[in-house]
């Protein structure tokens, strides 16, 4: 089969197991393989009469690479934007890099554009059920950058923390900037951190110990 294409069939039958399996032989794969989609349990009806068959979709479940791409390439399209994309896998996830014009506005105010579309990938994804991989997706070095910038910030703001034993807090931040900073003064002797607030207000407090 065409990898770069999902199978899929439609088929009637009395029941939604007579019509996924119909299907499955049809599409020469298992049902582990498969994506099911009931669109009709069907009815008996009464005394047979008003009885309605059962409808199922049955899809070849695409690779996770391939998942991955087609659904950014479906959104990066409708927000406007054409992208390449540069896909690896490494320690169960992928890492999406995508490179185009503008791509600005899908980074969006401090790569919070960028965070939701890793997001809505990743539950897109997840309703592939056994493709438990996460998706990481990056553009122009973004999160590298945002990291050293962040690093540096979180460093600054802990020496003052230490000269003054007073709480800082930082601005609203995202979740993946949040978690940046709690990673790089983990083992920080001197200083804690915690987050406050509600999304999309969430933030960071670096505190004396």
């Amino acid at each position: 089969m065409d990898e770069n294409k999902t199978d899929s069939i439609e088929r009637l039958a009395k029941t939604v197991e007579e019509a996924t399996d119909e299907a499955l032989k049809i599409l020469d794969i298992t049902k582990d393989q498969a994506l099911i989609t009931v669109l009709d349990e069907g009815s008996g009806g009464f005394l047979g009469i008003g009885s309605r068959p059962a409808k199922v979709r049955v899809e070849l479940k695409p690779k996770p690479e391939q998942a991955v791409k087609n659904f950014i390439r479906e959104i990066t399209l409708a927000m406007g934007l054409n992208v390449k994309m540069e896909v690896n896998q490494r320690d169960k996830h992928l890492y999406v890099n995508l490179t185009g014009e503008n791509m600005g506005i899908l980074i969006g105010k401090r790569g919070q554009t960028l965070d939701a579309l890793q997001y809505i990938t990743n539950l897109a994804v997840g309703r592939y059920g056994d493709l438990q991989m996460g998706v990481v997706i990056d553009t122009e070095n973004y999160r590298r950058r945002r990291r050293d910038t962040l690093e540096g910030l979180s460093r600054t703001i802990a020496r003052k923390v230490k000269e003054k034993r007073q709480n800082v807090k930082l601005e609203p931040m995202t979740r993946f900037e949040r978690h940046v900073i709690h990673t790089i003064l983990q083992h920080d002797k001197q200083v804690r951190t915690f987050s406050e607030g509600n999304e999309p207000f969430r933030y960071v407090v670096i505190a004396p110990k």
